[in-house]
């Protein structure tokens, strides 16, 4: 499990101070990191794709650290895509920035396939909603 950690974000177990959510992009993965410094739970997980035609622009997650200001329930839908009809399902969505999330998804791929945002699977959304991230937790986006 350290090597995974140390994957997901090297230095970044002695430096925790607050529930720290890491997503990694080369690797499809996300961890939850507590306060102590522990990896709590991992799992799979994509991120924004190279390029996304309909926009005519890459679509990578933005890399860097933020923090969650925002939650929604099963029912949250995405304001911007599909471009033109908007609605995208986003069950469990917590943004942190004001356009992207992470958010619960059906269809998880084994590579980078969104707009931008991180889709986990539905259950991991789920826990991480009720259990973990909350206003104001840490988010740590990894280089692509």
């Amino acid at each position: 499990m350290l090597i995974c950690l140390l994957e997901l974000a090297p230095g970044l177990m002695m430096q925790a101070s607050a529930n720290t959510f890491v997503f990694n992009p080369r690797n499809l993965s996300w961890a939850a990191i507590n306060d102590n410094g522990h990896v709590v739970k991992t799992g799979r997980a994509s991120g924004g794709r190279n390029y996304c035609p309909d926009i005519h622009r890459g679509c990578h997650t933005p890399v860097g650290t933020y923090t969650i200001h925002s939650k929604g329930g099963p029912g949250c839908r995405s304001s911007r895509y599909p471009v033109g009809r908007g609605g995208a399902e986003m069950p469990y969505c917590m943004f942190f920035t004001q356009y992207y999330a992470v958010h619960g998804s059906y269809d998880v791929p084994n590579y980078n396939a969104s707009h931008g945002c991180i889709r986990v699977p539905l259950s991991d959304a789920r826990w991480l909603s009720a259990n973990f991230i909350h206003i104001g937790t840490r988010v740590v986006i990894k280089p692509y």
